[in-house]
């Protein structure tokens, strides 16, 4: 199994790096430059949308798994409707502005769409205790993806932060779950981490192209989707995938939570997250993609192995996992504005 994830990373890696390329041409020629304002963490007008590329060549993997009969019916409908109807919101978010409402709206609908297919939630796992939620469950499913598409686009604000999550997340379960027979989830698990690194080639600091609403977007969406589907099928459970994603989760709720406490758009662009807030602390974006990283393969990743070896404790992991990553989120001020700057 190996050397077909290997190969399938590869070449999701050279396709990907590709396909970014040829998006850089377009956006210049379209003039779709993500110009700097008192938001933004760039100090250049720099081409945005390049995560489409992810999007072509994770969708068409799909497809041909499923043509060489190695992907179900309904995990290719899961991604692909699903899929395209979060990457066409974003690709067109990202050439005119869209209400928060028509995102959300069609988030939902996306959402609702793959869990439908997908057979609903999993079972949770709380100590020793299997819990069938039923559609309570399925509800939480909708919310967890939702939630995700979200929170991964508003972490989508430094270069090289983003692709990095997906590369990180990717493999690192990858890893953790190396004792799992299940091929499907390995083989979608390289095609991630290939088209995340492809993409990453030229996103890495300083970024000359930007992923976009098209592609952060899509990438919470087939990262919670493939979550749930190795939970419902036995393999990693929703603890070890909110670990592994636990830098996004927690700097991303804790701003969100803080800024409506005071009374603040959620959905409004601010700089006010944790890792925005670090790199202008050091005044960079690569240390903060670099630690970013280094947290996620040196702490989370034997987390998420030790959840997966003990299921019964993957609950309790997480907080062991989270609570560091909140402290030091509450440390940067996450979700409040800078002294002396406007509120957004």
């Amino acid at each position: 199994m190996l050397s077909i994830e290997i190969f399938l990373l590869a070449s999701a890696f050279s396709l990907s790096a590709f396909f970014t390329g040829l998006m850089r041409i377009y956006a210049r020629r379209a003039n779709l430059l993500d110009v700097p304002n008192r938001r933004s963490s760039h100090q250049i007008a720099t081409p945005r949308g390049g995560g489409l590329a992810v999007v072509i060549v994770f969708l068409g993997a799909v497809a041909s798994l499923y043509a060489l009969g190695k992907l179900p019916a309904a995990m290719l409908s899961a991604f692909w409707v699903g899929g395209l109807l979060i990457a066409g919101v974003g690709f067109i978010d990202d050439h005119r502005d869209l209400s928060a409402r028509t995102r959300f709206s069609v988030q939902l609908i996306a959402a609702t769409f793959a869990v439908v297919v997908l057979g609903g939630g999993a079972e949770i796992q709380i100590g020793t205790r299997l819990f069938d939620l039923g559609i309570f469950g399925d509800m939480l499913a909708i919310i967890f993806l939702v939630w995700f598409i979200n929170l991964y686009n508003f972490m989508d604000g430094i270069d090289g932060l983003a692709s990095a999550e997906a590369l990180s997340i990717a493999i690192s379960a990858l890893i953790v779950s190396t004792t799992d027979s299940n091929e499907i989830t390995s083989s979608l698990l390289a095609i991630i981490a290939g088209s995340a690194l492809g993409f990453l080639v030229w996103n890495w600091p300083p970024a000359k192209i930007f992923m976009g609403d098209v592609g952060s977007g899509f990438f919470g969406f087939i990262i919670a989707v493939l979550a749930i589907i190795s939970s419902n099928q036995g393999g990693l459970s929703i603890w070890c995938w909110l670990i592994l994603a636990g830098g996004f989760v927690v700097d991303a709720t804790i701003t969100l939570v803080t800024r409506f406490i005071q009374g603040e758009q959620w959905y409004s662009a601010h700089k006010s997250h944790a890792y925005q807030k670090a790199s202008r602390l050091l005044s960079s974006h690569r240390p903060v993609t670099l630690i970013v990283l280094m947290i996620n393969l040196c702490w989370l990743l034997p987390i998420a192995w030790f959840a997966s070896d003990r299921p019964e404790s993957g609950w309790w992991l997480t907080l062991v996992a989270w609570i560091p990553l909140a402290i030091l989120s509450m440390l940067l001020k996450a979700g409040r504005p800078d002294a002396g700057s406007l509120s957004t």
